[in-house]
């Protein structure tokens, strides 16, 4: 039987965090709490993926899901992408490190589909654009509910008319890479409210509300909004089963302002303001995955030396809500408070009007 999201206890799911804050561990008390884990299956090969879909396996036999990045639009001229690498030489010399090279991929895309079918994985996700319908009836032959990102309504459109079993709607305060089909386009960015009431009003599909949400009040609103499940990514980078680098938890936990950069990725995403972001995101190329190669050795040496101005600190606007608090505690405590709010605001919406 292909999963829906009735079949959750509790209406959360974990946001996908490629290259570092998802792990097995994460997604497996999650699942454990009643919600529905997700692997990210970014940056990783297809091999380890497969490792880590039976290591979660070994933890739980309950559903979980894997997200896949889906292949690259058209690629950016090369002197610009050579440009932004020259850009880069001070930052390499500092750090120690020599930049990447700059390669244009499709993340191994083909390999993980295969490997999602031959693990008849529950939930496969797509951020980045919509699979082929080809593809999606190929998942589902494998048994596997197929889930679209989506930040447009126009995208909908496209994730339901391919054969999409829901959409995950990510609104503008979402932490991390945007999912837009079309990074180059100059299209308005909707908040996640907005977008939801808009969504819902030309689809039948299920919904998954991301973007902003960090405690129980969030997760109720998304649900009145039309969601059925919230899903939740900068409120788990906190828990001790998140691999979030140290001097990335530092940053979280502190009010700072963000923003969404090039400059990391190639890719607009939103995180912390550091030093690294405001001096290179008017330089850097919409060209993904290219700068991410070329940044990730800088990256990886920053993160190594506990340099949290020259790393991409994704989070969302809310993050400063974020707690250190084990994820199945923390994923059963936000459901509890959200089951509060909620039966709070029907009875101040049921109370009679003050005369």
């Amino acid at each position: 039987m292909i999963f829906d999201l009735t079949q959750l206890k509790i209406p959360i799911v974990q946001a996908p965090m490629a290259g570092g804050p998802s792990t097995v561990e994460l997604a497996a008390a999650v699942c454990g709490a009643g919600g529905l884990g997700f692997l990210a299956a970014g940056y990783r090969s297809a091999e380890a993926l497969a490792g880590d879909i039976r290591a979660l396996r070994e933890r739980t036999p309950l559903p979980f899901g894997v997200n896949i990045f889906a292949p690259p639009g058209t690629a950016a001229p090369a002197e610009a992408v050579s440009a932004y690498a020259r850009s880069l030489a001070e930052d390499a010399r500092r750090l120690g490190a020599e930049l990447g090279d700059g390669r244009r991929d499709d993340d191994g895309y083909a390999a993980k589909l295969q490997v999602v079918a031959a693990e008849t994985v529950p939930v496969v996700s797509f951020t980045f654009g919509c699979p082929e319908p080809s593809a999606i009836d190929s998942l589902h032959e494998a048994g596997a509910a197929v889930w679209v990102t989506v930040t447009a309504p126009h995208e909908a459109r496209v994730a339901e008319d391919a054969g999409a079993d829901a959409l995950i709607v990510q609104g503008s305060e979402a932490g991390g890479h945007r999912a837009a089909f079309d990074d180059t386009a100059d299209a308005e960015e909707l908040g996640l409210l907005a977008l939801l009431r808009v969504i819902a009003r030309q689809t039948r599909l299920s919904l998954v509300a991301t973007g902003g949400i960090m405690d129980g009040a969030g997760v109720a609103a998304a649900l009145c909004a039309g969601a059925a499940a919230a899903q939740l990514g900068s409120a788990l980078m906190l828990t001790p089963e998140a691999g979030t680098s140290p001097a990335h938890r530092e940053r979280l936990a502190a009010p700072a302002p963000t923003r969404t950069t090039r400059a990391f990725s190639g890719r607009r995403a939103r995180g912390i303001v550091n030093r690294f972001m405001t001096e290179h995101e008017g330089d850097a190329p919409a060209a993904y995955p290219q700068v991410h190669h070329l940044t990730a050795p800088l990256r990886a040496a920053a993160r190594r030396a506990g340099d949290a101005e020259a790393i991409n600190l994704w989070a969302g606007q809310a993050h400063a809500l974020a707690v250190a608090e084990p994820a199945g505690d923390l994923v059963r405590r936000i459901a509890a408070d959200a089951a509060e709010v909620a039966t709070e605001t029907a009875r101040r919406l049921a109370a009679p009007p003050r005369l």
